[in-house]
């Protein structure tokens, strides 16, 4: 299995996917920066005149919830209805999603009119779209002694996708089949963008990986392990030259890397 999720990497730099980011107005430029690194082909096309066409010939649609607007929701809708169409995996980040009534309804509003991919989101983000109650600051989940490891479950069986919930450790589940992985650094959460950015390098993997739970945790692997290495350069700098690393550790990352630094178990529960 390890040597399956860590050989995906090649895939995305062999194939080159096209992500369609639907994103929030604070991460644009680093998230087309970080797929550059990683070896996708990112695309911003916001226009609702032009959203359905672009979504109609992506390798996947990354929805982001982060900066809402009434033109951005609808272009979101017009994009992710065409991808379903057109068979594009769609991915969801629901930003904020608690925080305020708008989030919320607009996260599951996508939920329910969309098929979606995958979502990746925080716990709280998470357990708010799946109608579980779970404190939120701003975007930020409030720590909590509550499992994400049932939470993530329950989602995925409630919104019938996979989820990915990140935090100290990450969890990608379908409901069934769960990974929990152990990579990453604290430094990602002194970076605006850095979670938005992972969500579209899930997009990256679901492009060119059609079991999209494989898809998703080794987007988590190989995010989490260019994070430790950018963090082994940079930690006594500081996050401002962590984030220029994490990109050139995208970059540079391969498989063999991976192998060797990715630490995640995998189960399966018997239906």
């Amino acid at each position: 299995m390890k040597q399956e999720i860590c050989s995906l990497l090649q895939k995305v730099r062999e194939q080159n996917p096209l992500v369609h980011n639907i994103t929030n107005v604070v991460v644009t430029n680093f998230t087309a920066n970080g797929l550059l690194a990683l070896g996708a082909s990112p695309v911003m096309a916001y226009a609702k005149e032009e959203a359905a066409e672009m979504a109609s010939i992506a390798g996947s649609l990354v929805l982001n919830i982060g900066t809402l607007t009434a033109p951005a929701v609808e272009a979101m809708l017009l994009a992710g209805k065409s991808a379903n169409e057109h068979g594009v995996p769609v991915i969801l980040d629901p930003v904020g999603a608690g925080a305020t009534t708008y989030r919320t309804e607009t996260a599951r509003m996508l939920a329910k009119e969309i098929s979606i991919a995958a979502i990746r989101g925080n716990a709280a983000e998470i357990a708010n779209i799946a109608g579980e109650e779970w404190e939120i600051k701003g975007v930020d989940a409030v720590e909590s002694n509550k499992d994400t490891r049932d939470l993530a479950v329950l989602a995925a069986k409630r919104l019938n996708t996979v989820v990915s919930i990140t935090g100290k450790e990450d969890v990608v589940t379908n409901g069934l089949e769960t990974f929990v992985i152990a990579n990453g650094h604290p430094l990602l959460t002194k970076v605006t963008g850095a979670g938005c950015l992972l969500t579209s390098v899930v997009g990256a993997f679901a492009a060119v990986e059609k079991n999209y739970l494989k898809a998703a945790a080794a987007a988590l692997v190989t995010y989490g392990s260019a994070a430790q290495l950018a963090a082994k350069k940079t930690e006594a700098k500081g996050p401002g030259s962590f984030q220029i690393e994490l990109l050139n550790q995208l970059h540079h990352v391969n498989d063999e890397d991976l192998l060797r630094i990715s630490s995640f178990n995998y189960h399966r529960k018997e239906e």
